[in-house]
């Protein structure tokens, strides 16, 4: 065995939620190593969230995570090259890799919107995702296509 297997991160759960996941997010939505602004920034947004929801009866941390389940890829193309070309050969991707994706397709999509807040931007794109429209599901069809697309090279796998 020459690779040795990375240990995984033990997220620690966070003070409002008391979920680890979340902790996870903040850490990926975190900067220049200013958590106590992306902790403001997250918390804002499930504010922003709660007070826009209509008519639900599911909380905003259910809504987050309804929204990052949907923003989830479950495949993923990587370029290999063969003979005198690239390929682009899908390959299914780990439950901590889908997760890993999605919270960085969120935040990364949330970050391009026009609002004028991060926490507002933040909010209506986790809206966004859980009514499965906005910028980071067309992302993850985006990703689904391609590998649909190139599905006759998923023989070459590495």
């Amino acid at each position: 065995m020459r690779k040795i297997k990375k240990k995984r991160k033990i997220y620690f759960p966070d003070p409002k939620f008391n979920d680890p996941l979340v902790s996870r997010f903040i850490n990926h939505l975190m900067k220049n190593g200013k958590k106590n602004l992306a902790y403001k920034i997250f918390y804002d947004a499930m504010k922003k969230i709660e007070k826009i929801k209509e008519k639900e009866e599911k909380s905003a941390l259910e809504i987050w995570k309804n929204g990052l389940k949907n923003v989830m890829p479950h495949v993923e193309v990587k370029s290999r090259r063969m003979g005198g070309s690239n390929i682009q050969i899908p390959i299914p991707i780990s439950s901590n890799s889908k997760i890993t994706k999605a919270m960085k397709l969120l935040i990364s999509c949330a970050s391009i919107r026009s609002e004028k807040k991060m926490s507002s931007k933040l909010a209506f794109e986790i809206l966004d995702a859980h009514k499965e429209q906005g910028e980071a599901v067309k992302r993850k069809e985006n990703i689904h296509k391609m590998a649909e697309a190139n599905k006759a090279f998923s023989h070459f796998r590495f």
